[in-house]
């Protein structure tokens, strides 16, 4: 989960709310210039976060704190076990779905790497897979990485949305640099969010994502982290995207 720190608790994300509004910003993309098998790269961009439940996976900090997703620790038992179980998953959605989610896993994972013999098997494995799926799909390596980076592009820009990220005084953040070898920043002026170059297809627009809000600063166990979440009042955190600022 996405955790915020506001002057009344604490701000809870989910990461399959990110993961939706990532596919938000991804669906206002020009059509004229939007990645091959558009509709089923919005799928896999808005399931590509499904390895937790956070109300029933929650977590604390040592200080008891909602533990944000930048703090866990990627090596955990049953890690593995969660990534296979999400790419399975995946493949209910189709081939192209599954090999977009598998190469997202691999590049969040790529620091495991000899971690394990563990690691390097379930790797190893997903590399194999990533070949077979291209091959069956009839796309060669350099279009799948292209479309890929798309993903990336729109998980990115949610994550520097929901954690917050937007600098202040009308200064520039870049997004990617990879997608179409093309560098986009971001940058906030006069309330409206604005990108450069404008990729999308309308001048206006805005997306929303919900969010869990907590006035609770410390919890004693998960179990009460978890009850809370499931009952926490939802408010909705929208962006108004202008092309012309």
């Amino acid at each position: 989960m996405i955790v915020n720190l506001t002057q009344q608790g604490w701000e809870v994300i989910y990461h399959r709310a990110h993961a939706l509004l990532a596919a938000q910003l991804g669906g206002q993309w020009d059509k004229s210039k939007v990645p091959t098998r558009f509709f089923e790269t919005l799928a896999a961009i808005s399931h590509h976060d499904d390895l937790e439940i956070e109300w029933q996976d929650a977590q604390l900090t040592e200080a008891g704190a909602p533990l944000d997703f930048t703090l866990g620790l990627v090596t955990s038992n049953d890690i593995i076990k969660k990534l296979n179980k999400l790419i399975d998953g995946a493949q209910h959605r189709g081939r192209w779905v599954a090999m977009l989610v598998s190469m997202h896993v691999c590049f969040l994972n790529q620091g495991q790497w000899e971690a394990s013999d563990e690691w390097n098997e379930f790797l190893t494995l997903q590399v194999n897979k990533q070949q077979a799926w291209r091959e069956a799909l009839g796309i060669d390596k350099d279009e799948a990485e292209q479309v890929y980076q798309f993903l990336q592009w729109c998980d990115r820009l949610s994550l520097i949305l929901c954690m917050k990220s937007l600098p202040a005084d009308q200064r520039a953040l870049e997004i990617t640099s990879r997608f179409n070898h093309q560098r986009y920043d971001v940058r906030e002026i006069n309330g409206y969010v604005n990108v450069e170059p404008w990729p999308f297809e309308k001048e206006q627009f805005s997306v929303n994502v919900e969010a869990c809000t907590l006035e609770q600063l410390k919890f004693e166990s998960n179990e009460e982290l978890k009850e809370a979440l499931q009952k926490a009042p939802i408010k909705v955190l929208e962006w108004q995207f202008s092309k012309s600022v």
